[in-house]
């Protein structure tokens, strides 16, 4: 699968093939592999410059081709939302730009061939007035996602998309103290979002930078990260200048972010061929290897992982031996993550004991959110 990484992101013409011809089964499973991990139209990409004879077989080459012709109807259908909420927002005079998603897929060498998920939309606005606009623009939002501290989205999809409107670009931090650095600094970055062909606004390359790497870092501590996230990284530092990767580095370990992103560049290096010039910082092979076995391992945000539909008690176990497991990328992150689970845990226990349930996350942030607005 590496091979046909780097061959995806090779100029049309180019000489690089695979070491060995492979069997019809060993296809399937690549294939099996690129439907988990979210890659199927990057690699047709590669597959589609392969000499006939290393092909797939016939009929996994039609199936391949017909799904890589969905990703890309799906891109052309997310990116005229995108541009048509742009310019809803922009009538009311609102400022926007899409996070991630469609800005990040328009740096590929084939703007179609990533994968699509939601649209994360930014607003220049605050919480309680974007809620309102929003409502008042005939969208309903889904009341859950208001337990958000950045974002909130639409209860129905828009044209089979979900979006989500983010009022705070995410940090990805637990440590209050980090989170306030990060949020300073995309603050005031996304205010250089620029309009671009598609109809859209989007933030500048060092804002995306330093936004999803906060991202990844926060997902791989969670439940894990799949290699749709990492490709499009390695795709932010082809397009990043040399001033904006200097800029990056400079601010890694203010931002408590350094190993995760040594962990990245090894990442990046071994399989993609990253090189050294376009890294934000020297590569980490022990903290690599062990990303590296567990994006394999997580597919995509960890959806991929045994231990999802277990029970509530074994999946708990589960998430809290996670995080001491990946306490060597970030360590001051695992504790504040720690310190705050276990202040929500002890402020919940009467709610606990009244209701009689293990796990009371939703009714403990509808009683939060009410005593807000209610004080």
């Amino acid at each position: 699968m590496f091979d046909l990484l780097r061959m995806a992101f090779m100029p049309p013409v180019s000489s690089f093939v695979l070491k060995q011809k492979l069997s019809d089964e060993e296809w399937n499973c690549l294939h099996d592999e690129a439907v988990k991990q979210l890659l199927v139209g990057i690699l047709y990409r590669a597959i589609q410059k392969l000499p006939l004879e290393m092909r797939p077989p016939m009929d996994l080459i039609f199936q391949w081709a017909s799904e890589a012709e969905t990703v890309k109807g799906q891109n052309a259908r997310l990116n005229g939302v995108a541009a048509s909420l742009t310019q809803m927002f922009a009538e009311r005079g609102y400022k926007t730009a899409i996070l991630k998603g469609a800005a990040n897929a328009r740096l590929y060498p084939d703007p179609c061939m990533r994968q699509v998920g939601d649209i994360d939309l930014w607003v220049d606005g605050e919480r309680e007035g974007l809620i309102a606009l929003v409502e008042s623009m005939g969208f309903v939002i889904d009341k859950k996602s208001l337990r958000s501290a950045y974002h909130f989205h639409f209860e129905n999809k828009v044209r089979g998309i979900l979006v989500e409107i983010h009022y705070k670009p995410s940090s990805g931090c637990y440590s209050p103290f980090v989170r306030k650095r990060i949020w300073d600094f995309l603050e005031k970055e996304i205010q250089k979002q620029e309009l671009v062909p598609e109809g859209f606004y989007v933030p500048t390359i060092k804002f995306a930078l330093v936004m999803q790497l906060a991202h990844i870092q926060k997902h791989l501590l969670d439940a894990g990260i799949g290699f749709k996230q990492i490709v499009d990284y390695f795709v932010l530092l082809q397009n990043a200048s040399e001033a904006d990767r200097v800029d990056v580095a400079e601010i890694l370990k203010k931002f408590r972010l350094g190993k995760t992103a040594a962990a990245l560049m090894w990442v990046l290096e071994r399989i993609i061929g990253l090189e050294k010039s376009k890294m934000i910082c020297d590569p980490d092979e022990r903290l690599g290897k062990k990303m590296l076995e567990d994006v394999i391992l997580s597919g995509n945000f960890g959806f991929s992982k045994t231990w999802y539909g277990e029970n509530f008690i074994w999946r708990w176990l589960k998430k809290k031996f996670r995080f001491f497991e990946t306490f060597g990328f970030a360590p001051s992150e695992v504790m504040w993550h720690e310190l705050d689970y276990w202040k929500f845990f002890l402020k919940s226990i009467p709610m606990r004991i009244r209701l009689g349930k293990i796990s009371v996350w939703d009714e403990f942030h509808d009683k939060r959110r009410y005593e807000k607005k209610n004080p």
